[in-house]
């Protein structure tokens, strides 16, 4: 039962106010009633559908001071590579004969090494093999964006990583990713440039993780009236700390992702909601239940991770803790009854 505190809650209309009511208790018996509705919600709108699609970096150079991130500009212990046009063309070939057919194609964030033109020549090979081509890079202007979209680009993801203004200055040292109002207002830009998906999400950890989770939901929301042809997505990764990162940062737990999960599809009942290979496969394994409705599988964070074959991780962003194949994973998903969806139903041509 829900505690009195709670009383006059509906689940399947909430608030803004609601949530951060929600936030501010530990209420075992509301977890249980969220996560109930959050899965008949999910069943409902999205049957028991996963799409599943796998990251591709093709460059690792980066021109920002994240402190918390293993790419960053300052860190020379990490072998920096780019991928040729060539090398993009097999890379993509590897992991396509994976039979995944959704790809987030990847850079690190330097405009020099990645530029625009890069990006573009890469998503029309990659566009080749895939039928659902999206991109996680630097933010980029309008009229960028649109080329990008007319290359074939189907949807762009780009994580704020905080909505807390003081903190996102304080662990951005350098660099553009510095400038927050540039990174805040790419999703208007995105949308404006005609791109149909545009999947977005805070790192949770950096801060107190319900206040950036309310003020991702606020930004959605508020995007969501403005642009409502544009599908947008939801992803909530946890910070993995890397091996010279001494500052301070929040616990989130598993039941603290639970109750973020069945929030955002409580307040979002049509929203794609991922999870990628930054958690362990019991946890992934656990959540799809309440929410989830795609999933990274058979991921590489190295540049030229999949035609290479290895899994070692010392120059990836971060360690993927699922490593499972991608069979592996579309097998996990038959067997508790989902169905693995690996291709769009249809191809667009942008235009």
């Amino acid at each position: 039962m829900m505690s009195k505190s709670l009383s006059g809650i509906d689940l399947l209309h909430l608030t803004i106010d609601d949530i951060r009511r929600i936030f501010s208790v530990d209420d075992r018996g509301l977890l249980e009633e969220m996560a109930h509705a959050a899965r008949e919600l999910t069943r409902r709108q999205f049957g028991r559908t996963i799409s599943l699609y796998a990251p591709l970096y093709i460059a690792n150079y980066c021109e920002n001071e994240c402190v918390y991130c293993g790419f960053h500009a300052s860190q020379k212990s990490m072998p920096r590579s780019k991928l040729t046009m060539e090398q993009i063309d097999k890379e993509c070939a590897a992991l396509a004969a994976t039979g995944n057919r959704s790809v987030l194609i990847l850079t690190g964030e330097s405009r020099f090494h990645s530029s625009p033109q890069y990006i573009r020549d890469a998503v029309r090979i990659a566009a080749r093999y895939f039928s659902y081509v999206a991109l996680e890079v630097y933010p980029l202007d309008e009229e960028e964006y649109s080329e990008l979209y007319l290359a074939g680009v189907d949807g762009v993801t780009l994580y704020q990583e905080t909505y807390d203004r003081a903190r996102y200055d304080e662990l951005h040292l350098a660099g553009p990713k510095k400038v927050y109002d540039y990174r805040i207002t790419a999703p208007d830009r995105i949308a404006r440039a005609g791109i149909r998906h545009i999947s977005m999400g805070a790192l949770l950890g950096l801060t107190d993780w319900r206040r950036d989770v309310i003020a991702l939901f606020e930004h959605v929301r508020s995007l969501e009236r403005k642009y409502p042809g544009v599908e947008f997505g939801l992803a909530f990764p946890r910070l993995r700390r890397v091996a010279d990162d001494i500052h301070r940062y929040q616990e989130v737990s598993d039941r603290d992702m639970l109750k973020i999960m069945c929030s955002a599809r409580l307040f979002f009942p049509r929203v794609g909601i991922s999870i990628s290979t930054r958690e362990l496969p019991q946890f992934r394994d656990r959540i799809i239940e309440f929410g989830v409705t795609k999933m990274s599988a058979g991921s590489s964070t190295r540049v030229g991770g999949y035609l290479e074959g290895e899994n070692k991780y010392e120059d990836g962003q971060f360690e993927v803790f699922d490593p499972r194949s991608f069979d592996e994973v579309k097998a996990m998903l038959r067997s508790k009854g989902f169905d693995p969806v690996v291709t769009d139903w249809r191809n667009i041509v942008n235009s």
